[in-house]
């Protein structure tokens, strides 16, 4: 598959929410990107407490959504709080849906969405503590394993990736979606 994906991340994330997604979109042969509004590495929290540290393939500054097929976000707490606030990064993530290409987000993810615009009405799920946030910004919230809207995939948490990862390499494949809107 030639396609190329960004995952927009940030110090905080949740590590297995960023290298599961990243491992099955390259196992279906898509080139991920690591994008960070810093560059040189990111580090990533798993279990509770801060964990290893990931290379940034690209910078913020240095791309756009044309620049790629698919936009993955992942959750933790700290990295999407970090990048809701980042206009660099909204406009970024904007731009996917304006494109209509496939976009992910798990856990706390969704936060950066609700700051983007892009969740009224629109079907989706995250992790049970922004459930509220969602629904105030619009969003019509589930508890569901995997929620996908005209190539919008959310889940809730890391129990979840088995069924997020076939769904978010599916929409990958599967390209824009016409009725993807903001």
């Amino acid at each position: 598959m030639n396609k190329n994906v960004a995952i927009l991340a940030t110090n905080g994330f949740e590590e297995s929410e960023l290298s599961s997604p990243k491992k099955a979109f390259e196992d279906a042969g898509a080139t991920v990107h690591i994008v960070s509004p810093e560059g040189g590495e990111i580090k990533a929290w798993a279990d509770g407490n801060w964990s290893k540290s990931y290379k940034v393939d690209k910078k913020l500054s240095e791309v756009s959504a044309s620049d790629y097929d698919a936009l993955m976000l992942p959750g933790g707490v700290i990295n999407p709080d970090s990048l809701r606030t980042n206009e660099d990064a909204i406009s970024f993530i904007k731009d996917f849906f304006k494109q209509k290409k496939p976009v992910s987000a798990i856990c706390h993810g969704p936060w950066s969405l609700i700051n983007a615009e892009v969740v009224e009405g629109r079907k989706m799920t995250s992790y049970h503590t922004i459930r509220k946030d969602l629904e105030n910004a619009g969003a019509n919230w589930v508890d569901e394993e995997v929620v996908t809207d005209q190539g919008f995939v959310t889940s809730r948490n890391p129990d979840d990736l088995p069924a997020f990862n076939k769904k978010i390499v599916e929409e990958l494949k599967e390209g824009k979606h016409d009725r993807q809107h903001a």
